[in-house]
């Protein structure tokens, strides 16, 4: 049984920060040798998947960088955000309704185009009356298919963005002690604040618009190709240079993006730490040396959005030079058409289209664009979503006795416990009985354990080897609730939440009144 200096392997481990694994590797083979009595063979052989699993240096420190993704956003990520809601069956109906509104909406165009005259000399082939009916007719039926479309929209948006931050927060409230050591609040909160809100008000409409974009382009190219199929000629190559540009353009942009994610959660972990500690700072005068920090946080911040805003103007610029090319190459065409080749309406609708076309394609790459730089934010919860996380609540074989533990012994065999898995044990072979019913205290100096072995008695960490029983019940075979619900705990900094007292001291609503009096008047 080791208790005294029990964490002195694990601070060793810490000191050796940007030590390389090779040291680091013989330094744990020579503190291994001097405990080669007492060290299991579970224990060795735990020590040496550590070594075959760290493939990188080992820093040893507590907070580790925030991870991100490189390259491009994997397909996955737009998958899971089109079929989380629903299984993605709203997807088609959206679609459907946007064909829909385009087909009317070109009839539109087209009847206005053909049946109207061009001078008041000419006889139009329909009366007054049916003109305006049927062009009545097909704004409505256009009118109609958009409020079907957001009505298919907006709920599956609504829908994947609640799910989405439900899985996040489920996630997060069952994740280990060992991810809030290791992850500050700031870069949580980014998560759910900054990235949540992308979802919530941008990413839906970024690919609604790219969906609709195409279908736009699709029917502009039909029309054209019906009058002026001459200017694909120039259309054809000019969308290849802006899928060029666009290409060019996202591989920068979408790391810079990332960058800009990253660069957020230190302002607002800065501020929290500020705001708690602001009492202190002043006390010391350390104000000015806060507000440099907090002033270099925000110039990290803004250099990583100057440059994503620049990079998103260098495109712009560049597709707009190319719509005016494609635009100016149809109006010439269309102006040296010999007289009598096309009707002066239709002629009119081409051209009309044409500036379409144009918006259409920059519209389009924007967009793609627009949106690979939002996704970021459904990939950054997504890795949320993949925690690891605590023991189940709850177990269907608990079967536990409604006053367990009515004895309340706690019996430790052969206990060993580490924090994280590449650092040593802080607990070692701990064998020791807690006969029920008595008082019993754990004696040790700072660092020698005792935090640790009431953590595992809550399992806030689950042992490596042995086990814990607490009335002959082994407390690994017990879901997290029963456990945590039936064991009490004053801990060495009491802590006031939010709230009435009463709240604090009853925070489930469990008890009466006259139940949370009753213990008050009698101590008083």
């Amino acid at each position: 049984m080791e208790l005294v200096g029990a964490h002195q392997d694990a601070l060793a481990t810490i000191d050796t920060i940007d030590v390389p694994i090779g040291a680091s590797e013989a330094f744990s083979s020579g503190g291994a040798a001097s405990l080669s009595g007492s060290l299991t063979s579970a224990e060795k052989k735990d020590k040496q998947n550590v070594k075959q699993d760290d493939g990188h240096d080992q820093s040893g420190q507590l907070v580790q960088e925030e991870e991100r993704e490189r390259g491009r956003v994997g397909f996955w990520v737009y998958w899971k955000y089109l079929t989380l809601a629903y299984g993605g069956a709203l997807v088609p109906f959206v679609l459907l309704a946007q064909i829909l509104f385009e087909v009317l909406h070109i009839a539109s165009n087209y009847w206005m185009a053909w049946a109207a005259p061009a001078s008041k000399d000419v006889e139009p082939p329909v009366s007054m009356y049916t003109l305006i009916y049927v062009y009545v007719a097909l704004a409505l039926g256009s009118s109609v298919c958009t409020f079907v479309r957001a009505l298919f929209l907006v709920p599956a948006a609504y829908k994947t963005a609640t799910l989405l931050f439900n899985k996040m927060h489920v996630s997060i409230f069952r994740a280990p002690m060992s991810f809030f050591d290791s992850t500050p609040s700031g870069r949580i909160l980014n998560r759910a604040s900054t990235d949540q809100s992308l979802v919530d008000t941008s990413i839906a409409n970024r690919m609604g618009s790219i969906a609709f974009a195409f279908i736009q382009l699709g029917g502009t190219i039909v029309v054209m190709s019906q009058v002026a199929w001459q200017v694909f000629v120039v259309f054809i190559p000019v969308i290849a240079i802006c899928l060029w540009y666009q290409r060019y353009y996202i591989d920068t942009a979408r790391e810079l993006q990332r960058m800009v994610g990253i660069c957020k959660a230190p302002i607002i972990q800065h501020f929290v730490e500020s705001i708690t500690g602001s009492a202190i700072i002043r006390s010391f005068g350390k104000e000015n040396q806060f507000l440099a920090t907090n002033n270099q946080l925000m110039d990290a911040y803004s250099r990583q959005k100057f440059y994503n805003a620049g990079a998103m103007e260098w495109l712009c610029f560049r597709m707009d030079m190319l719509s005016s090319l494609t635009f100016a190459i149809s109006l010439i065409f269309l102006i040296n058409l010999p007289t009598g080749i096309i009707d002066p309406g239709i002629a009119g609708l081409v051209v009309t289209y044409g500036l379409n076309l144009n918006i259409m394609q920059v519209t389009l790459v924007t967009s793609m664009c627009n949106l690979e730089n939002k996704i970021i934010s459904v990939e950054r919860i997504l890795q949320y979503l993949s925690l690891p996380e605590e023991a189940p609540l709850l177990m269907s074989e608990d079967g536990l006795a409604h006053n367990w533990p009515s004895e309340g012994e706690i019996q430790l065999h052969n206990l060993h416990v580490k924090y994280a898995p590449q650092l040593p044990f802080v607990l070692k072979g701990l064998t020791v009985t807690f006969p029920g019913g008595m008082k019993t205290g754990i004696v040790g100096r700072t660092g020698s354990g005792k935090s640790t072995l009431i953590q595992a008695l809550f399992r806030i960490m689950d042992p490596t080897v042995g086990q814990i029983t607490v009335d002959g019940v082994n407390i690994c075979t017990i879901g997290l609730h029963d456990l945590r619900s039936r064991l009490s705990i004053i801990p060495q900094d009491p802590t006031m939440f939010d709230g009435t007292v009463r709240h604090n001291l009853d925070p489930l609503g469990e008890y009466t009144d006259n139940q949370i009096w009753r213990p008050w008047i009698t101590v008083s």
